[in-house]
């Protein structure tokens, strides 16, 4: 029996070369992975940065509504919370010493001042404002005659807060107003000093500052006029 030459066997299996599987090569291409055994690349989607329009619109209208508000508000104060405070109680039951008014300047730029009205008005730059009751209106004769007013001859009570004058000053003669001339008196006419006294007279359009409507100060007194 031959025998058996494992040696020869075992050289001849080492002489042998191992091949191994060849790894692909891959590189990177601009726009996603190559691969070099021709499979389609991979893309990969690039977000790009957009600002947030809706973001920046809200920003925009609150900004706008803002500004409205702030110029609403200076509107409301220019036109309606001017301060003016009485002195004396010339306009007393209606009226006392030392309450604060506000008053409403844009009235008169849409309707003229009316009979009855309670006007602050200044007849000096530098002077304090008077507050009163209009009773007479441009055009009109006033007179003051045993303690009643007339208007145009005829005795006036509409509108009219005065009776039982004892002094008519000015207007114990007829006195004739002019286009844009207005005759004013305290409620409390014992105690004022209004367009009967000569220093006074008659108050201008020009002069009237507005029209008061409410009291701001605390008290009894407290609310609309």
């Amino acid at each position: 029996m031959q025998g058996l030459d494992f040696r020869r066997k075992r050289r001849n299996s080492n002489n042998r070369k191992q091949t191994r599987p060849r790894r692909s090569r891959r590189r990177a291409v601009r726009g996603g992975l190559h691969f070099e055994n021709g499979k389609e690349p991979l893309h990969f989607a690039q977000e790009k940065f957009r600002p947030d329009r809706a973001g920046a619109k809200d920003i925009v209208i609150w900004t706008v509504e803002i500004l409205i508000v702030c110029m609403l508000a200076v509107f409301l104060v220019a036109a309606f919370g001017q301060r003016v405070s009485t002195a004396g109680d010339s306009m007393a039951p209606a009226l006392r010493n030392g309450d604060v008014l506000l008053i409403n300047r844009a009235v008169y730029h849409i309707k003229s001042p009316a009979r009855g009205d309670i006007i602050a008005f200044r007849q000096e730059e530098n002077g304090h404002f008077s507050v009163k009751r209009i009773v007479g209106l441009p055009g009109e004769t006033v007179q003051i005659s045993e303690g009643k007013i007339l208007i145009d001859g005829e005795e006036m009570t509409e509108d009219i807060y005065v009776s039982d004058i004892e002094y008519a000053g000015e207007a114990e003669q007829p006195v004739k107003l002019g286009d844009d001339e207005y005759f004013v008196i305290g409620d409390n006419h014992a105690a004022s000093d209004d367009s009967r006294l000569p220093g006074i007279g008659a108050v201008s359009r020009d002069e009237i500052y507005g029209e008061a409507w409410f009291v701001a100060s605390p008290g009894d007194d407290f609310g609309f006029i």
